[in-house]
């Protein structure tokens, strides 16, 4: 028996690469992703999974920027592609040129994927959102500058207010790259002068057609935007994500027009209106006032003026006759007092002793009064004072005896018989 020809893994791998490419250039195949990963690279690799089996699958990069979803694990879709071998690994895997979420369209899966991203991280928080000019200096519209909007906001705020400025910042608002020119207006609006609101939107569309007003890119550049933004896409029904994250959202273009500046004669009639209020306040006022003077010009001060300057005069009359009493009682009660304190004085004066008869001695020549025995020598001199007349004597004998002192008491204190 001749044996059959060998071959190469290589060659066998060619061979099965060939039969399965040529079998399934193109397959739809239901299942649930799991295990995505997406690569530096941007390809995704993954999954597609039912209840019994499983096949690998790729998505290289160019398909993955072109969908509008994210692809995550739990996916239910339809991946459409052919069936190739990877004969690295001796694996066959679906290689996705197209991939349709079952349930919800593509276009309504992704913006429910961003909504939820956006909610997450906060930009639809009211909180957030700024007040709008009333009275704004220049409008910019980011928008279409030939499209049926730009001609109708141009039209109510002319009419509405004349006195703001209006610049168009010119924009795609549809197809591939509109987006990005959309947002990088956004981001350089502020630099025009004076610009304190922005409008950006376009007319009604279908989903598609709005589409880049659902794209993450615009939703940040709004979040981001230093001025007052109002979102103004499509009609009342639609509602994108850069209304969610604009500061004000318009249910159309017209209605945004209307938002951002006042009615002249809705101006017009709330000025009359604080005309009125002040020409009847300030009325009120001038009532209140001539009032209060008429009142005043009836008080007995200003009927009978000389009668007030009497009775302050009899007061003054008054105070100072007051005023010299008290002065005078205060004199005598000083010289009172200062009588007193002479007699007290002149009681503690030394000439009264010498006239209840003592006599006050001294060393001859000095002036301090000698007030024991024991002061004095046998030789001394003394002046010796009466109440009238001195004596200078010699000292012959000197008795420091307290006894000889209380006799002399006792005799002069005897009663005179």
């Amino acid at each position: 028996m001749e044996q059959p020809p060998v071959i190469s893994v290589s060659q066998l791998s060619d061979i099965l690469q060939g039969v399965l490419e040529t079998a399934f250039p193109c397959v739809w195949v239901s299942g649930e992703i799991s295990n995505c990963t997406r690569a530096a690279s941007g390809h995704y690799y993954l999954t597609l999974k039912d209840e019994t089996a499983q096949i690998r699958a790729v998505i290289w990069r160019g398909t993955a920027q072109r969908l509008k979803f994210q692809v995550q694990d739990g996916l239910q879709v339809i991946a459409v592609g052919p069936i190739e071998l990877y004969a690295a690994r001796g694996t066959y895997q679906l290689t996705i040129e197209q991939l349709i979420p079952q349930g919800l369209g593509p276009l309504e899966l992704a913006f429910r994927q961003l909504h939820d991203k956006l909610a997450a991280e906060g930009l639809f928080e009211a909180a957030r959102k700024r007040p709008l000019p009333k009275f704004p200096r220049t409008i910019a519209l980011v928008t279409s500058p030939t499209s049926a909007a730009v001609h109708d906001m141009l039209q109510v705020i002319t009419r509405r207010w004349r006195q703001s400025n209006i610049v168009i910042v010119p924009v795609p608002v549809q197809g591939e790259g509109a987006a990005e020119q959309i947002a990088a207006a956004l981001r350089k609006v502020h630099l025009i002068p004076e610009v304190d609101i922005v409008i950006t939107g376009r007319g009604g569309g279908s989903l598609e057609d709005l589409w880049a007003f659902n794209e993450e890119v615009v939703a940040r550049a709004i979040f981001d935007c230093l001025i007052p933004v109002i979102s103004a896409v499509g009609h009342e029904i639609d509602v994108s994500i850069s209304d969610l994250v604009a500061d004000r959202r318009a249910l159309t273009p017209s209605e945004a027009a209307e938002l951002v500046v006042p009615h002249r004669d809705e101006i017009r009639a709330e000025l009359d209106g604080l005309r009125g209020r002040l020409t009847r306040a300030l009325q009120g006022k001038a009532a209140r006032a001539r009032w209060q003077l008429e009142s005043l010009s009836n008080r007995r001060a200003f009927t009978h003026p000389r009668e007030r300057l009497h009775d302050q005069t009899r007061r003054l009359d008054e105070l100072t006759e007051r005023a010299v009493r008290a002065w005078r009682q205060r004199v005598m009660s000083a010289r009172q007092q200062v009588q007193s304190l002479a007699a007290r004085m002149d009681a503690l004066s030394p000439l009264q002793i010498l006239e209840r008869g003592f006599t006050l001695t001294f060393h001859a020549g000095q002036r301090s009064p000698l007030k024991q025995a024991a002061e004095l020598r046998v030789g001394d001199l003394v002046d010796t004072f009466f109440q009238q007349g001195q004596v200078t004597s010699e000292v012959v004998s000197i008795r420091p005896d307290q006894s000889l002192i209380s006799g002399v008491e006792s005799e002069i204190n005897a009663p005179i018989e």
